[in-house]
């Protein structure tokens, strides 16, 4: 059995966690390789096929280049996480979209209109729209970013249009703010349909709370409701692999922020002592048998 692990072509981001991945396989007596697209390997042929340099069985897709990984499902290897499920959690209104079928609860999530020219203007009726439904703060979201990039706090009109302005030729989305929850939220890893570990993340000094933005982890004995609603999340997106945000709606009521396909999991493994990489190893192999 042959594995790799797919990194960005430009981002050495995932490195560290891929090198944890193929320590775990390798105890596991499985040889995985770590490669990246920077040699434009995989493309469609003049004969009408697929032609790639990547040889293997299974491949742990760390990366959102989905052309690539379409390429190779299509080419018969197995992913983790698939080609679908990872295009839905990329897109954050589309991951909303989608969660409202078993219905979870979530923020009041409104999609941003797409505009193509930049000399367009904001429209004032609209701005009023999602004033009405929201009030202020209102968080504004580019839907494709990572690691807290790309989401804003807009406490008032006036900055609710700089915001509105800065994302309009991008897909983006307008939400709820949940006051209850500023700069906390719960990160849940589930695998294969699994809560494997938790921890909450607190921030000082931001409405985020991503560690890479100053958020801090600590131990979260986390309630049974966060429990079902995570694996809900997981399930209704297919979903071998992820790391589930969730917010502390009134009276503690779980609300799902995010669902992250490719989830960093060195600080929840410090902080929780949990083996995630062995876990997702002993799992991939037990889908491949």
């Amino acid at each position: 059995m042959r594995g790799i692990i797919l990194n960005n072509a430009y981002s050495g981001i995932a490195d560290s966690q891929s090198e944890r991945l193929r320590s775990e396989f390798l105890e596991l007596g499985v040889s995985v390789d770590i490669v990246s697209n920077k040699d434009l390997s995989t493309y469609t042929t003049e004969l009408g096929g697929i032609a790639s340099s990547f040889d293997a069985d299974f491949c742990i897709y760390l990366d959102k280049d989905k052309y690539v990984l379409k390429a190779l499902e299509l080419l018969g290897v197995r992913t983790f996480n698939s080609f679908q499920a990872i295009e839905d959690c990329d897109d954050k209104m589309m991951t909303h979209l989608l969660l409202t079928r078993e219905n979870i609860p979530m923020p009041i999530t409104i999609p941003g209109l797409l505009c193509y020219r930049s000399e367009h203007e904001i429209q004032l009726a609209s701005v009023e729209k999602i004033e009405n439904k929201l009030g202020y703060p209102i968080v504004v979201k580019e839907s494709f970013g990572s690691l807290g990039m790309g989401v804003y706090l807009a406490h008032n009109r006036l900055e609710l249009f700089r915001v509105m302005e800065k994302v309009k030729l991008k897909p983006h989305l307008f939400q709820q703010f949940i006051s209850t929850s500023f700069g906390t939220d719960v990160r849940v890893i589930v695998i294969g349909g699994k809560v494997i570990a938790s921890m909450k993340r607190q921030s000082a000094t931001d409405f985020r709370s991503n560690i890479d933005l100053g958020g801090v982890g600590t131990p979260f004995d986390l309630p049974k409701e966060f429990e079902k609603i995570a694996i809900d999340t997981a399930t209704a997106l297919n979903l071998d692999y992820c790391g589930i945000d969730i917010l502390f709606g009134e009276n503690n009521q779980p609300l799902i922020c995010e669902v992250n396909s490719n989830a960093f999991f060195a600080e929840i493994e410090k902080v929780t002592g949990k083996n995630i990489a062995r876990t997702y190893a002993e799992h991939i192999l037990s889908k491949l048998k």
